[in-house]
């Protein structure tokens, strides 16, 4: 017994559906670093802006490394129930952690307390984005057909921006609706509320979503899903491949993404308005250029791709983030900062595809989940801390050589790696 082959209405539907629910997912992450300058003297009130932004910089690397420890578990659990499944429950963890840090009063009136329960909260939403990675990579990359894997994969990554770019846009709405001072003194909840009800609207989207061909045929074969000890004990250089790869790609991702707000304001000079529009518009450029780059990856191999992702992250961090830094227009920071993030899409689009095209199905949700998780606590989770900790001792440039220094090794593994389009372990069509 076979199970039935994916339609290419049914595919798309499936595309469609785990995309919607990757962006909430991704939105109610990202709202935490687009509201930060806001909420973060609320939580934080001693000390100057670069103190406050570090302290709360540090509670966004604390969810990071909740995030190996829901992947491991969430993992298990899609490898084992299925990738609907894991789906479905790491929405609903991610809206509840939305909802309490929309809810928590501030420093001034429960005190230590505020930024204990931010903390709590970031936690639980660590653990749910850790599961949901995993479970995401796989259940788009089975769905997606052999032929336009690389296309309709990107969709992770276009997803995954967009709830970025959500976030963001609904912070310069209420920027420019609300006060000043009724931003900084509630508005800045209202992202958290309305995370936690598009959360609701997925877990619902996810409850009627069909199971990948690939699962069923695991389950049908009897494949017993494999635990951690196996997976490392038989995939080690997968494993390894995976966390220099997510080092490298995610730290430059959250350079260029959550901090390059941060340092538009506190580096470059522009206001907090210009930053958030700036960030807002190299996004959705970002976002666009993704299933492009996927579609490229499906024609030339993931190979190619990754040697000029990592290989250009190695040379032009250094001066593009110079002349960020020193730029007095938004159109030059604009044009700078796309350019290296388009540079980076040659890794961001088929992200998702090459890591679970190096597993078998009865191990692929763990085996892409766990060691991107951990790789993306240590060096994406870190790289907003690192970067104000330069920025703080006067040596703000050494933060730059470090970044050029991870994606260096990146394109190192790159050059030890088959092409995984050619020798994909995603068999099922």
């Amino acid at each position: 017994m076979t199970p039935a082959k994916t339609s290419n209405l049914s595919r798309l539907r499936a595309i469609l559906g785990g995309s919607a629910g990757n962006l909430v997912e991704w939105y109610d992450w990202y709202t935490y670093s687009a509201a930060t300058l806001y909420f973060a003297p609320i939580f934080f009130p001693k000390g100057d802006q670069t103190a406050q932004l570090l302290q709360a910089a540090a509670v966004f690397a604390v969810g990071f490394a909740a995030r190996p420890v829901g992947a491991w578990l969430m993992g298990l659990y899609a490898d084992r129930a299925g990738r609907k499944a894991a789906l479905t429950v790491s929405v609903a963890m991610m809206c509840g952690g939305s909802l309490v840090i929309a809810v928590t009063p501030g420093a001034a009136q429960i005190g230590v307390l505020a930024p204990i329960i931010l903390v709590l909260a970031r936690v639980f939403q660590g653990l749910s984005l850790g599961g949901e990675y995993g479970a995401s990579a796989s259940y788009m990359s089975e769905m997606a057909g052999a032929k336009r894997r690389g296309f309709w994969s990107s969709f992770q990554y276009v997803t995954l921006i967009a709830g970025q770019l959500v976030a963001l846009a609904v912070l310069i709405v209420l920027q420019r609706t609300l006060a000043p001072e009724d931003m900084a003194a509630w508005g800045w909840r209202i992202p958290f509320v309305i995370g936690a009800g598009l959360a609701i609207v997925v877990f619902w989207m996810r409850r009627r979503m069909d199971e990948t061909p690939s699962f069923v045929q695991a389950q049908l074969d009897g494949a017993a899903p494999a635990r951690t000890a196996h997976l490392i004990r038989q995939h080690p250089r997968e494993v390894m491949t995976i966390l220099g790869l997510t080092a490298g790609g995610s730290l430059i991702f959250y350079v260029y993404t959550t901090y390059m707000q941060k340092f538009l304001t506190n580096t470059a000079g522009f206001s907090k308005t210009q930053a958030t529009e700036i960030s807002a518009a190299t996004l959705f450029a970002f976002m666009l250029a993704q299933p492009l780059f996927g579609w490229i990856s499906d024609k030339v191999g993931r190979k190619v791709m990754l040697m000029i992702a990592f290989g250009g992250g190695a040379l032009i961090t250094w001066p593009v983030m110079t002349a960020v830094g020193a730029a007095s227009s938004p159109v030059i920071a604009f044009s700078l900062i796309l350019g290296a993030m388009l540079v980076q899409s040659a890794y961001t689009s088929i992200s998702a595809v090459v890591k679970a095209e190096l597993f078998p199905t009865h191990v692929r949700a763990l085996g892409v989940a766990l060691p991107y998780a951990i790789a993306n606590a240590v060096f994406g989770g870190t790289a907003e801390y690192a970067a104000l900790w330069f920025k703080s001792t006067g040596a703000e440039s050494g933060f730059y050589v470090y970044a050029s220094a991870v994606m260096a090794v990146g394109f190192l593994i790159v050059l030890t790696m088959r092409d995984t389009r050619r020798h994909s372990r995603i068999v099922e069509d």
